[in-house]
C-alpha cells in the first residue's frame, strides 16, 4: 500500500462517518395537520455532531506500520500487544510534525514569539498557541483614524489617534 492508497482509506473514512450520521426525518403535510401525506427523507445530524465524532475518531486514532506476510505488506498496529483495528477506525502510518517547535525540515517556524490572544477560545488562543510553554506582554502603540467628519459631497477628513494596546507573545 503506497502513499496514494492510504490518502484514499483515510479520505474513504470521512465519508463513512458522514454516511453513518444519516437519520430519517420526516414532515407532515395536510390540511390542519392533519398528516394525511407524510415526506421522509434522510439527513445529516447537525454539522457540530459529525465534527465532534471525526476529532474523537482523530484523538484515538491508531498508528500501524507496513509488515511483511508472505508475498505481500499489510499494515498492522504499531504495537502488537493493541487489539485489532475497526474498520470504522483511522490510522495513520506517520505522526504529525509538532508545529509547535521550529523544524525548518517540515517547514514549521515554530510559534514561539508569535503573537496570540489571551482572551481567545479558538486557535488564536495564547494557551493553544503556545503549547503550554506561556506568553509574554508588551505594550505596543497602535495609530488609528479617530474623529472621522463626513464633508457634503464626497469626502473625510480625519484626525489619528494614538492609544496604547496590551499584547501577548508566545515565550
Amino acid at each position: 500500500m503506497d502513499w496514494f492508497d492510504f490518502q484514499v482509506l483515510r479520505n474513504l473514512e470521512g465519508g463513512n462517518v458522514l454516511k453513518a450520521s444519516l437519520e430519517m426525518k420526516c414532515k407532515c403535510h395536510g390540511v390542519s395537520g392533519s398528516c394525511s401525506i407524510k415526506t421522509c427523507w434522510k439527513g445529516l445530524q447537525e454539522l457540530r455532531d459529525i465534527a465532534l465524532d471525526l476529532k474523537n475518531k482523530y484523538l484515538s486514532a491508531t498508528k500501524v506500520v507496513h509488515r511483511p506476510m508472505g508475498t505481500r505488506k499489510y499494515l498492522v498496529p504499531k504495537d502488537i500487544d493493541i487489539r485489532p483495528v475497526k474498520e470504522t477506525e483511522l490510522i495513520y502510518l506517520q505522526s504529525s510534525p509538532d508545529f509547535c517547535m521550529k523544524n525548518e525540515k517540515v517547514g514549521s517556524h515554530g510559534t514561539q514569539d508569535r503573537q496570540c490572544n489571551k482572551t481567545s477560545n479558538g486557535s488564536d488562543s495564547c494557551d493553544l498557541m503556545c503549547c503550554g510553554r506561556g506568553y509574554n506582554p508588551y505594550m505596543d502603540k497602535v495609530v488609528e483614524r479617530c474623529h472621522c467628519k463626513y464633508h457634503w459631497c464626497c469626502y473625510v477628513t480625519c484626525k489619528k489617534c494614538e492609544r496604547t494596546v496590551e499584547r501577548y507573545v508566545c515565550k
